[in-house]
């Protein structure tokens, strides 16, 4: 069996899931009697299918409020769409894989740019280098597959309501090698240049652009180029919506929202 569905305990009875081949059932009913499916879906992709549909298994358990499909492929999900209600989510699970390794960040890149629903990888490794790495790719949020089946869910939920989900320990780890000035830090381990790097700490801080410049010796109309660059790796539409993204991910407690807002263009 190449697909799952899952009901997400919609029909589930004494407190079980029910499973059911995507080729068989309502789907073939829905089809002979024109009904357009309705709702919403959550996709799994992974090319192991024990591991996608176990996963498929205990998300539907949590009784969302959605389809769980489970697929090996977009090409396999893609020649079947239709059969199904609209993405809210895509969960791409890489397992073992890296980010840097061929493929990998390229499809993180298409899926990003094909779909409105938020992409949100699913791996092995925990490791800060690649968080971002996914991240400027376009994923929504990181989920290592250490954490709980539950942390897991509400990851989806958060990615689904706008938000970004990064492994705590991670975040934490880059806050530390900022606030201690550690090289390691720059250039925000690979997402930016190291330049690019020194103007989004500045922007974290509400700093203005003349002020920028000063301290980091370039012209401004250098720091707006920059600032701009920034903002297409972090899909911002302007450099206060860059400032928080950035401090959401890497938070800093002597950066207040007034200061943030006080760093507008001059």
């Amino acid at each position: 069996m190449n697909s799952l569905l899952m009901t997400n305990g919609k029909d589930i009875s004494s407190n079980l899931f029910h499973s059911i081949d995507a080729e068989q059932s309502h789907l073939e009913n829905a089809k002979r009697n024109n009904e357009v499916p309705r709702g919403r879906s959550l996709l799994i992709i992974d090319d192991r299918a024990l591991d996608r549909q176990c996963l498929a298994y205990c998300i539907s358990a949590h009784k969302m409020d959605m389809d769980v499909l489970a697929f090996g492929s977009m090409g396999e999900w893609e020649r079947k769409r239709h059969d199904y209600p609209p993405l809210a989510a895509v969960l791409l699970n890489i397992g073992g894989r890296k980010i840097g390794d061929p493929g990998v960040s390229e499809e993180i890149t298409r899926l990003s740019s094909a779909f409105e629903a938020p992409i949100i990888v699913l791996a092995d490794a925990d490791d800060l280098p690649q968080i971002m790495k996914a991240l400027e790719c376009g994923a929504k949020g990181y989920i290592p597959s250490s954490v709980s089946i539950d942390v897991c869910i509400e990851a989806i939920a958060l990615s689904m309501a706008g938000g970004i989900f990064v492994p705590a320990s991670s975040v934490f780890a880059m806050r530390q090698a900022l606030e201690s000035g550690s090289p390691a830090a720059r250039p925000l381990a690979g997402m930016f240049t190291e330049r690019q790097a020194e103007v989004v700490e500045a922007l974290r801080r509400g700093k203005a652009n003349k002020i920028i410049a000063y301290e980091l010796n370039l012209r401004e109309s250098t720091v707006k180029v920059h600032i701009r660059n920034i903002m297409k790796k972090v899909k911002a539409t302007n450099r206060t919506e860059v400032a928080y993204k950035i401090k959401d991910l890497f938070p800093l407690n002597s950066v207040s929202a007034t200061e943030v807002m006080k760093g507008n263009d001059h």
